[in-house]
């Protein structure tokens, strides 16, 4: 009585496991037309009669172990065929009962889930031959697409040799024959490329506007990374201005006529920043060269003092003295003395031009 109650409780609780392992399944269309193979071993109990008759070996509860084939038409029905080989206690002999079973069962499986109900025609050879009806629920737990446990429960009814009533519980293993595999997680699809952005480039340098240091640089002209005109420099001369000054013999004071020259030079050379102005100082062939050497440098210098309170930055002005080494005009008179005894003042300037795109032909 107490293994009935137990076969009761498991039958009760088939609803709720196959519920919860359905999420794992393959669906009833993959399974559809498929075959499949099962073992199982079960637990057997009989009918209180069979315990109490002679004809019947007086049988009491046993196992059994068998095998099972069958063919899932659609989707809620199936067939199978079944074989056990029993073994059951007996009440009045040392000696067990072995028997043979075999049977047709139909297979009815309930939408979304794992639960079955199973009915079918059972035959019995023990000691006697017997034939039953049989009336079942079962559920399958799949472990992998082709590979199921299951348990199953069963009371069968005798349609011959009395009205005797017995139960069982199978627990087996399924074999899916040409199961379907799951089907490959459809990859997310892959994010649309971001536009790319719109590069603005207003003065067509190469260099798009957010990084152009130099907006509205001439189409001609080499720009750097930063959109800027690149440049070349060049030293240029921008005139050679002669400065005729008199000086008193052995003498570096700058006359008045003279300070109108340094006057106007320092005007030339406001008027082109840039530039700069080496003052030479040179002397006539009188006296020692020694002695002219550093004559022409007190008048150079004198020069370059006077352009300096004229407001020309002296970093702009350098003075040297030549002495007798750069004569103007050779001899030893006095209009050669003249001539010689002088100022010149050399002007140039650094001139920074742009360096041009090369012309296509």
């Amino acid at each position: 009585m107490k293994l009935k109650v137990t076969a009761i409780a498991v039958l009760a609780a088939l609803p709720l496991l196959s519920t919860q392992a359905f999420a794992n399944s393959p669906s009833a269309q993959d399974l559809e037309k498929k075959v499949f193979g099962s073992l199982f071993g079960e637990g057997y109990w009989t009918d209180v009669r069979k315990a109490e008759s002679a004809m019947w070996n007086n049988a009491d509860s046993g196992w059994g172990a068998g095998l099972e084939i069958g063919y899932r038409v659609n989707q809620t029905w199936g067939v199978r065929a079944e074989y056990a080989r029993q073994s059951l206690d007996s009440l009045t002999q040392s000696s067990r009962i072995t028997g043979d079973r075999f049977g047709l069962d139909a297979m009815y499986h309930l939408a979304n889930t794992n639960l079955y109900l199973v009915g079918g025609w059972k035959h019995f050879e023990h000691n006697i031959a017997s034939d039953a009806l049989n009336i079942g629920v079962g559920y399958r737990h799949f472990i992998n697409e082709s590979v199921a446990l299951y348990a199953e429960g069963n009371r069968f009814r005798g349609i011959s040799n009395g009205d005797w009533n017995d139960a069982s519980i199978k627990a087996g293993v399924t074999w899916i024959f040409g199961a379907t595999p799951a089907a490959a997680p459809t990859p997310a699809p892959q994010p649309a490329p971001a536009p790319a952005p719109v590069v603005v480039d207003s003065d067509g340098d190469g260099v798009p506007d957010t990084r152009d240091k130099c907006p509205n640089t001439p189409a001609t002209h080499k720009v750097d990374a930063d959109g800027c005109t690149i440049y070349t420099e060049k030293v240029d001369r921008v005139g050679d201005v002669d400065i005729e000054v008199r000086f008193a013999f052995d003498s570096a004071v700058v006359s008045a006529d003279g300070q109108t020259e340094v006057n106007q030079l320092a005007a030339f050379m406001k008027r082109f920043p840039e530039s700069v102005v080496v003052v030479e100082g040179h002397a006539s062939n009188v006296g020692s060269p020694a002695y002219n050497m550093r004559l022409s440098e007190r008048r150079a210098k004198a020069i370059a003092d006077l352009l300096v309170a004229q407001g020309i930055d002296s970093s702009r002005i350098t003075s040297q003295g030549f002495g007798v080494t750069r004569l103007r005009v050779q001899g030893n008179t006095s209009a050669a003395h003249a001539a010689n005894q002088r100022i010149e003042a050399k002007v140039t300037a650094t001139i920074k031009e742009p360096v041009l795109q090369p012309v296509l032909r």
